[in-house]
């Protein structure tokens, strides 16, 4: 088996966060005034940092979107944390992977505390050997310093037998920043352009089809 180690990305490829990441960013925009009318049109921030998105969509500045990420949190850290669900199959692939020997770990861009909070609430983190997401002082945000965290804590060191999985371009672009492979996902929240022009080594349409490159790869 070429793989060893699988690195997931949380948002988008374990779970759909969809209700509660919105719910909050609704939250924090009333803070500022600023109304929402389509909860769908915020679906882009979901997977990239949000000190970023708050900057490029709504011309924030630095210190502002910070202070936006504050108020996001009031709400998300009590209520839209849990607005969330596990993508259907998700548990038995995480088991089959296990099963087979394979490292699991997971590297996202959303705090380590809530992500670890949301692996327990979901019974996940019995599965995984590390976890490895963002800070809250936003110091390490990037997918790509996500990743870098991870890798410095995995025994496997070689790097041509650790996979990234994830349904964004920065996931793909952070794996090729470690000098990782990356398997992008369909049933999340980018689209089939966006990972391939990114690099993906291959798509994966549903979590089955996930599965099945995970466990027959070569």
């Amino acid at each position: 088996m070429k793989y060893t180690t699988v690195l997931f990305d949380l948002d988008g490829t374990l779970t759909d966060p969809a209700e509660g990441i919105t719910n909050s960013i609704v939250y924090a925009l009333h803070k500022w005034n600023i109304e929402v009318e389509d909860k769908k049109s915020l679906y882009k921030f979901i997977g990239p940092p949000l000190v970023d998105s708050f900057t490029r969509d709504y011309g924030f500045s630095r210190e502002d979107a910070l202070l936006t990420v504050d108020f996001y949190r009031e709400y998300f850290s009590v209520k839209g944390l849990f607005e969330n669900s596990v993508y259907e199959g998700i548990p038995a692939l995480l088991a089959a992977l296990k099963k087979e020997g394979l490292t699991v770990a997971l590297a996202t861009s959303k705090p380590e505390k809530y992500a670890i909070e949301i692996l327990n609430h979901f019974l996940l983190d019995g599965f995984f050997d590390l976890v490895a997401g963002a800070s809250m002082d936003e110091s390490r945000n990037r997918k790509d310093q996500v990743i870098a965290y991870a890798l410095s804590g995995l025994k496997e060191q070689d790097k041509s037998r650790i996979i990234m999985v994830g349904d964004r371009k920065h996931d793909v672009l952070g794996a090729k920043e470690n000098g990782l492979d990356c398997i992008g996902v369909l049933y999340g929240y980018g689209s089939k352009g966006e990972l391939e022009d990114a690099g993906a080594i291959a798509i994966a349409q549903t979590v089955n089809e996930l599965k099945d490159l995970l466990l027959k790869n070569e």
